[in-house]
């Protein structure tokens, strides 16, 4: 049904009506000229701004999309990166689950390639698999600095959603540093790139790229909101910076594994504490590594970790959330309860 608009609305549409038609009018008179003489000029600045842009578009999309492909596992698909010319393909570790076989779908291909498993790093989302037999023809994407990632910039995520193969959608950088997590009893993210470029299922493992048609960032999930039932919240989504990537990737390629995480630890097993009306309260130390960070700080098990640095602790998350801002070698103070009285100390943060 069509609104019906209200009183002071149609007063406005008439005169801007007659303003429209008047500079239509002007616009085809020969004889129309300002007040200084002069004839208007074509404004031809947006036309031709907005033209450029669009190529701009154009060149990134034709030359990122056959880098990026299809990942089929028994338990739906995903996206990946052609990470170099030996056929091996970065994507995340929740694309690729527990199995160790695959199917990879390029570009420009259209039957798949079988692949396997190199390594996954479950803490920062992300995996590496190799293609079985390389094709003659591969294209490996250029990873950029994500270090100079800008808020504002113009961005495009490339993958797969729903499984509508080789899609693009466009946005901006809203935000970087951001800390994420992705559950309960899954892996907080840190550093990640938040974008208002739409990524939907599919798209994790794809490609967030700058418009110099380098890979900035690997798209890996969206924001939920608790007031849609948990359902996406549209224009909010996170990306891995490409730092990061290229960094664990090179690892799990040369040793099978990541030997140097870059993740901050406090050398402690922790479960949410709930208080009066069973809300949560802090993050309660379980155990401690032996000689770990926590340890050497006096920290003991019983200890109920209430405050990181800056950060309100309530619960497993919010301490992951808080932890994933800090680099390994960092002094962070922390605040704790014992037998319910506040303690603060300082700990030297160790290594994932």
């Amino acid at each position: 049904m069509t609104p019906i608009p209200g009183p002071s609305a149609l007063p406005l549409q008439r005169p801007l009506r007659a303003l429209a038609a008047l500079g239509a009018l002007c616009a085809l008179l020969a004889g129309c000229t300002r007040s200084d003489g002069t004839a208007p000029a074509a404004d031809t600045a947006p036309r031709a701004d907005a033209g450029a842009l669009e190529d701009a578009y154009q060149q990134v999309v034709s030359d990122v999309l056959p880098s990026v492909v299809q990942i089929t596992t028994r338990d739906g698909l995903g996206s990946g990166i052609i990470y170099d010319g030996d056929g091996h393909i970065v994507t995340n570790a929740h694309v690729v689950g527990e199995e160790q076989e695959f199917e990879v779908l390029l570009a420009d291909q259209q039957q798949p390639l079988p692949a396997t498993l190199v390594a996954t790093y479950a803490p920062q989302d992300l995996a590496v698999i190799v293609l079985d037999d390389r094709p003659d023809r591969l294209r490996p994407a250029t990873f950029g600095d994500s270090g100079r990632v800008e808020v504002g910039q113009i961005v495009l995520a490339m993958g797969n959603p729903l499984g509508l193969s080789s899609s693009v959608t466009q946005g901006i950088v809203s935000a970087v540093g951001r800390s994420v997590s992705e559950g309960e009893g899954q892996a907080t993210l840190g550093d990640l790139v938040q974008t208002s470029a739409a990524i939907n299922p599919g798209n994790s493992g794809g490609a967030l790229v700058n418009l110099k048609g380098e890979v900035v960032g690997i798209p890996t999930l969206a924001a939920r909101d608790p007031q849609l039932g948990g359902g996406q919240a549209p224009g909010i989504g996170f990306a891995i910076p490409s730092r990061t990537v290229t960094d664990l990737a090179d690892q799990m390629i040369e040793d099978g594994k990541v030997t140097r995480s870059g993740r901050a630890a406090l050398g402690v097993t922790v479960r949410t504490i709930l208080g009066d009306g069973f809300q949560p309260i802090g993050a309660a130390i379980v155990d401690l590594t032996e000689n770990g960070p926590a340890a050497d700080a006096g920290l003991r098990a019983g200890d109920v970790l209430v405050r990181l640095g800056e950060e309100p602790v309530t619960d497993v998350v919010t301490l992951s959330e808080a932890l994933a801002a800090y680099q390994p070698g960092d002094e962070v103070a922390v605040g704790y309860l014992r037998n319910g009285d506040r303690h603060d100390t300082k700990v030297t943060l160790g290594e994932v």
